[in-house]
């Protein structure tokens, strides 16, 4: 494919003009906050749902709340009255490892016949207690009485299912839709169904223990009298397909199935490393971290796999994983096998314009829902990312020198060398030397990089570049994956392979600086346009190339200082692009804006170049912004406005919580300030120049594994320097410190 056949990208809207439809392409319209809403989030396997503080899910325009199965909506409305009001919120809480939402509610005032107060609030209190497991939501409704009579209440709970496509959703519009079937409604249990044009039927089972007093298609109505002081429970489950009628009491279901699911998670927790700080906050956060990837990796048959976000990249993103498993292999090293493995499983090895694909490339997206099977958005298996199969071959590289495990690299080697053969013969379109992205049809992606949308990638003056496109970060994951497979082929004996691509990566580090690096900004250029123009912006994306080692010794503390001016570091951390730019806006999604993985990745190349102190400049910004956001967990992104005294940061209204690699961030930054390292075929955890931020003064990591070794490690900060003390130790691990 050469660059004259590439789909031209639409033009740049003027000010003030409306987006054309392929400008809006699949663009999420902030209609609501999510921030505002601070919903509950839960997921399981290929399920996730969205409450409210209440435990509601409430349907309307822009409202992401439901469950959600394979990217349809099978529960779009769920809403609970008693004595036909809603109860008053007392609290909601999501447990540490997002296993339990609990929800205390209690009654308002309840009027008579004759207008007065026949009951007064607060003297029924209902919890709400539920988990998500298997495709299936299991809640029990406990109901307490305070009163010092017996009191009946009515309790009503009302549902729907739109079996909306997630795009829907999002504010796509479709002019043809399934079948909605009639309900079937049992004793106790009600079938909602959708007949899809794709051929395929979803289906929404609610089932009930007790049985209602009333059952109807869309509400269950309980009449309970409560003695004083006793209580009464409600089950409910919720499933995302027709199961058999319960041959079990819900009750006895809801306990075997929380004790599977708490299973589930201390098995997840078992493979991974621990940390504990003397700072309780961050001990918060961190704990937050591990629980949020861990609720968003979903066991495949390669191991676990890291969903991007909810609630709209529940799914299987390329691009995410990877780095969401680099962020997080020190830890647990699991994570980047299982995207190693299901990313190979699944890599392109025909020519599909549609779907981006070309023989080699890496996923960027997986979709399930009727629109995807229908083609109505391209992204049912999507190749368009220019940068996952270049982050793939580095995942692999780094996952052989974290385990040593030359003999599952061995068998991926195909993968990665059909990946390497695709940055040579499609990647690399105009034969140059730099990666270039260009989309296929006009319904892919304009922009292929990891700031996919419209307008950014832009020229100084603000003009939109015009493809085929050399990011700055994508040549440096290039220079990644050949230094990647320099290792990958000497520990697989090919040494001739070895040298082939150590010789490629050290040509492309000097030419990358010739046509890259910009005296006069202080940094590399955002990109190269179609006619070889350099867009000559200060960007985030600078930082990459220091992650993984492309920029020259000499160019690093220039680089260094001009990402961390006023411009471009707001306090919280690095800006996608600096304030002096001309698209400019804290407000917007890439153009200003401050994301944790992107500045975790700046930071670990500060500290791959030395520059440790700012790399902690970025943790403690990060940690901070963390313990102003609910529940301590980083979004997916917030707006780049400077840092403002005894003042959180500002939050954009449509970022994904809980993201992977926001979650991921935190884990990251750990590994960046203390310099960690490891090698394997020495048992050996190496520690470079460590460092802490003034927020921690001691930090402990426990079953850090090295081989068949494991250590655990205390950290103490004594003013500018570390002490570093190993403790218990299984096997015949040993660490060592670099001055």
């Amino acid at each position: 494919m050469t660059a004259s056949q590439l789909q031209p990208e639409p033009p740049a809207p003027e000010p003030g003009q409306l987006l054309s439809q392929a400008q809006m392409q699949f663009f999420i319209p902030a209609t609501a906050s999510l921030h505002e809403r601070r919903p509950r989030t839960m997921k399981h396997g290929d399920s996730f749902a969205v409450f409210d503080h209440s435990g509601d899910a409430i349907a309307g325009p822009g409202s992401p709340e439901g469950l959600y199965h394979r990217d349809t909506r099978h529960l779009s409305h769920l809403y609970l009255t008693i004595n036909g009001l809603r109860p008053i919120l007392l609290s909601s809480a999501l447990r540490d490892d997002n296993a339990i939402l609990t929800c205390d509610l209690t009654n308002p005032d309840f009027a008579g016949s004759d207008g007065r107060v026949d009951v007064e609030h607060d003297l029924i209190h209902l919890r709400r207690t539920r988990f998500l497991w298997e495709s299936a939501i299991h809640e029990r409704i406990t109901i307490r009485n305070f009163d010092a009579e017996p009191r009946t209440v009515s309790l009503d709970v009302g549902f729907a299912a739109d079996f909306a496509d997630l795009f829907e959703i999002r504010g796509m519009t479709r002019l043809r839709k399934g079948v909605t079937n009639a309900p079937d409604i049992g004793d106790a249990d009600v079938l909602l169904s959708y007949e899809g044009r794709d051929g395929q039927t979803r289906a929404t089972h609610i089932c009930f223990d007790p049985q209602p007093q009333e059952l109807t298609e869309n509400h269950a109505r309980f009449d309970i009298t409560v003695p004083p002081g006793d209580r009464a429970t409600i089950y409910m489950r919720v499933s995302c397909e027709r199961m058999a009628r319960p041959c079990e009491p819900l009750s006895r279901q809801f306990l075997r199935s929380l004790r599977e699911s708490m299973q589930a998670l201390k098995q997840s927790r078992a493979r991974s490393a621990r940390l504990h700080s003397s700072n309780q906050l961050f001990n918060e956060v961190a704990r937050r971290s591990v629980a949020d990837i861990t609720m968003l990796s979903t066991d495949t048959e390669y191991g676990p796999y890291p969903y991007a976000g909810i609630p709209w990249f529940s799914t299987v993103f390329g691009r995410d994983a990877i780095i969401t498993a680099l962020e997080t292999l020190w830890l647990d090293p699991s994570i980047s096998r299982g995207v190693l493995g299901y990313l190979a499983a699944h890599q392109a090895t025909q020519f599909d314009a549609t779907a981006d694909a070309e023989p080699g490339k890496i996923l960027h997206e997986v979709r399930h829902g009727e629109m995807a099977e229908l083609g109505e958005v391209p992204f049912r298996h999507y190749y368009g990312s220019i940068d996952s199969t270049p982050l793939f071959v580095m995942l692999a590289g780094a996952y052989l020198e974290r385990t040593a495990d030359s003999a599952y690299l061995a068998s991926l080697l195909p993968n990665i060398e059909a990946a390497l053969q695709w940055i040579d013969e499609h990647g690399d379109r105009d034969g140059d030397g730099f990666v270039e992205y260009g989309r296929l049809t006009d319904q892919g992606l304009v922009n292929q990089g990891w700031k996919d949308s419209h307008d950014s990638v832009f020229h100084a003056d603000g003009a939109i570049a015009r493809g085929p496109i050399a990011l700055a970060e994508v040549q440096a994951y290039v220079y990644g994956a050949w230094t990647a497979a320099d290792a990958i082929y000497a520990a697989l004996g090919q040494q001739e392979r070895a040298r082939h691509y150590r010789d490629r990566a050290q040509a492309l580090r000097t030419r990358f600086d010739e046509v890259f690096f910009d005296g006069d900004l202080g940094t590399y250029v955002l990109a190269l346009d179609g006619e070889k123009r350099p867009c000559r912006v200060r960007s985030s994306n600078a930082g990459h190339v220091l992650f993984t080692g492309l920029a020259l010794e000499e160019r690093a503390g220039q680089v260094v200082r001009t990402l961390m001016a006023p411009s471009s570091f707001s306090g919280w951390g690095v800006r996608t692009i600096a304030s002096t730019e001309a698209r400019y806006n804290p407000m917007s999604y890439h153009n200003g804006s401050i994301w944790p993985h992107d500045n975790a990745l700046i930071a670990a190349g500060f500290s791959r170049y030395g520059y440790r102190a700012q790399a902690a400049q970025i943790f403690e910004g990060l940690f901070a912004a963390a313990t102003y956001v609910d529940l301590m967990r980083l979004p997916e992104l917030f707006c780049g406005f400077p840092r403002r005294r005894a003042q959180g940061p500002t939050f954009y209204p449509v970022a994904c919580s809980p993201q992977a690699w926001a979650a991921a961030a935190p884990l990251s930054l750990v590994q960046s300030s203390l310099g960690l390292g490891f090698n394997v075929a020495g048992s050996e955890v190496t520690l470079c120049e460590p460092a802490l931020p003034r927020f921690l003064d001691e930090l402990q990591l426990h079953g850090l594994a090295v081989g068949e070794a494991q250590v655990d490690i205390a950290f103490d900060r004594m003013g500018d320097k570390v002490v570093v003390k190993p403790m218990d130790r299984i096997g015949r691990a040993k660490v060592v410190t670099i001055a």
